[in-house]
């Protein structure tokens, strides 16, 4: 009897624990709320085209009305307030501030001889193998695995992006792809690489070739 009151007593307290030590789930943003995550709602709302107002740290009637609009359109109940599902849309869609830069550095140091085009698709390999389940799902650690991007280690990452890498950044953060869904990409005059060769290719865009 003692064992087995031992057992229960144990058994209680680890599910205690687990409850616990349960990550909870972000709060969700409405109307009044303030800070960080007001801002960075607001830029992935601007880049995908529903919010074209200055970016303040302030949950106002345009954010609201900014919002209800990106859930119409993504099938969700308009309800202005950016609980976890809308959350979940948004960033299934979009990139934050730092991740449009970091997007920004590896297309401009890679690709800023090519044309828009061309930018936009190095940008959209980054997040295609961010929705991946080949690769880590973050820009930060796609970008930063190694081995993967040559610009990282040859420190050609760190040169400051122009107003087009930009550009690119933003557009293939938000869903432009013109590599049909590409993973890889090189310059088939500089590679020789028999594993990047064996891949099909999906697009060949400037001096680019993409692949999957």
């Amino acid at each position: 009897m003692i064992k087995k009151l031992s057992f229960l007593f144990v058994l209680t307290m680890m599910l205690t624990a687990i409850v616990l030590h349960k990550p909870a789930e972000a709060a969700a943003l409405k109307p009044g709320a303030t800070g960080a995550a007001v801002t960075d709602l607001q830029y992935r709302l601007a880049i995908l085209g529903y919010y074209d107002y200055k970016i303040v740290p302030y949950y106002g009637s345009i954010t609201t009305n900014a919002v209800m609009k990106f859930q119409k359109n993504a099938g969700l109940s308009a309800d202005g307030v950016a609980g976890s599902m809308t959350m979940r849309a948004l960033k299934k869609v979009s990139a934050s501030k730092k991740e449009v830069a970091k997007l920004a550095r590896v297309i401009y140091s890679e690709a800023r001889g090519e044309s828009y085009r061309g930018q936009v698709a190095v940008g959209a390999v980054i997040m295609n193998r961010v929705h991946s389940p080949q690769f880590p799902d973050t820009v930060h650690n796609v970008i930063f695995e190694p081995n993967a991007f040559s610009v990282v280690s040859n420190g050609q990452y760190w040169l400051i992006p122009d107003d087009t890498a930009f550009k690119a950044a933003k557009a293939a953060a938000t869903g432009s792809d013109p590599t049909n869904n590409a993973v890889y990409f090189y310059n088939a005059s500089q590679t020789e690489s028999a594993f990047m060769r064996s891949l099909t290719v999906t697009a060949r865009i400037g001096n680019h070739v993409f692949a999957k």
